[in-house]
């Protein structure tokens, strides 16, 4: 009652139309892996950040879009200033950085701004990979997820919405992602750059977690190539599914308990879980055997936390990579999706004033 009766005095001192659709966020553009993944956010906790973001004084609406690239906190402030620093400081409470690190890494969006950024991030231009596919995936499921809660209302519902929609009108009508690659593929091109050309058809493949990059990866290497492979996952049955997909690879499947036993005989170790904790530390892998002929183990995590210990880089019988060690892979067919680039930009822009006459206010 005292907190509804707080909300109430705020919203008489800031009135509707001084409200703002603000943006506070890191992503691959401004901080680095390490920050990111302490602020990451799993899906099955959107609902309840909504809840938490919307019990602050200043702020009336919310959402919370964190993927292995980003994290992204939209709201509608009451007061841009004071809705601004209590989201910093809720971000630096749930992330254990401190705000003056969170700072040093954010940037901040107001209105147009915020809105014309959130429907280029669904159009697949603010990504490593321009133009993929799976960030409109994850857009719609902020709005799927904020369905029903209380704090993901018309505004920010509305703006996610709009911002679907102009995702799907960039990649029908200026084909970007057409020929593009995404971090699952940028990922096992990376691994064929890094093994030596002598060991492309004969190397141990393990692949850890089946969920949507999982499996994507596992897609990427049997286009590639890989007849064989070693998917260690929690259940089997995401695994048999795409077994049925893909019925000429043989596709082994293991509990994640026996996940150090096939870590031992792989060669090449891609990782994509939601764990929150690295599944490989120094001391786990230090004590791993190490084929004679590759010399070391090649560790190709695309999980934000990530899923690999970055004190596994120290050993000498390991090689680590992560989603930041993937821009080079990228850049090389960006030069053609830039150009469509400039295409989607008059979209949105058409778009953005779409938004700006349903929302009805500043």
């Amino acid at each position: 009652m005292a907190l509804a009766q707080l909300k109430a005095s705020a919203m008489d001192r800031y009135t509707k139309e001084k409200s703002s659709i603000v943006v506070i966020g890191l992503n691959v553009h401004t901080a680095p892996v390490d920050v990111r993944e302490k602020l990451a956010i799993q899906e099955a906790q959107w609902p309840q950040a909504i809840s938490e973001l919307c019990a602050l004084n200043h702020i009336e609406e919310a959402a919370v879009l964190s993927t292995c690239n980003r994290i992204e906190v939209y709201v509608v402030a009451l007061s841009q200033h004071r809705g601004v620093k209590e989201v910093t400081e809720w971000m630096s409470k749930i992330s254990g950085v401190s705000v003056s690190e969170l700072c040093q890494h954010r940037f901040m969006l107001y209105n147009k701004d915020a809105t014309r950024h959130l429907f280029e991030v669904a159009s697949g231009l603010d990504s490593i990979v321009l133009g993929e596919g799976q960030i409109l995936a994850q857009v719609k499921q902020v709005k799927k997820l904020g369905q029903g809660v209380d704090g993901f209302n018309k505004k920010i519902g509305g703006l996610f919405e709009h911002a679907i929609i102009t995702g799907k009108r960039v990649r029908t009508e200026t084909n970007i992602s057409a020929g593009s690659v995404s971090v699952s593929s940028a990922a096992v091109e990376l691994a064929l750059m890094k093994l030596p050309e002598s060991s492309y058809a004969t190397s141990r493949v393990l692949v850890i977690g089946a969920g949507k990059m999982g499996k994507l990866v596992i897609k990427h290497l049997a286009a590639k190539g890989c007849k064989e492979m070693v998917v260690v996952n929690r259940t089997e049955e995401k695994v048999a599914v795409i077994r049925e997909e893909l019925k000429d690879i043989q596709i082994i499947y293991k509990p994640l308990s026996e996940m150090m036993a096939c870590a031992a005989e792989a060669d090449v170790i891609f990782t994509s879980t939601a764990s929150d904790s690295p599944l490989f530390l120094k001391e786990h892998v230090k004590t791993l055997p190490v084929d004679t002929e590759m010399g070391r183990r090649l560790f190709i995590d695309i999980s934000v936390p990530r899923n690999v210990g970055p004190c596994v880089s120290d050993l000498e019988t390991a090689e680590v990579y992560n989603v930041d060690d993937l821009k080079d892979i990228v850049a090389a067919n960006k030069e053609d999706r830039l150009r469509k680039a400039m295409e989607a930009q008059t979209i949105i822009s058409e778009e953005l004033q779409h938004f700006e006459a349903w929302k009805g206010f500043p």
